[in-house]
């Protein structure tokens, strides 16, 4: 049986920025930095 495959690391970071409630714009920002 396959492993589900692991979540890319934006989509990590993006969910870790939305459950600390933090705005759109900043989440977009830190997205940006770390490409």
């Amino acid at each position: 049986m396959e492993q589900p495959r692991p979540k890319k690391l934006l989509d990590q970071v993006r969910e870790a920025i939305r459950l600390k409630h933090y705005s759109y714009r900043t989440e977009e920002t830190y997205v940006y930095w770390i490409r």
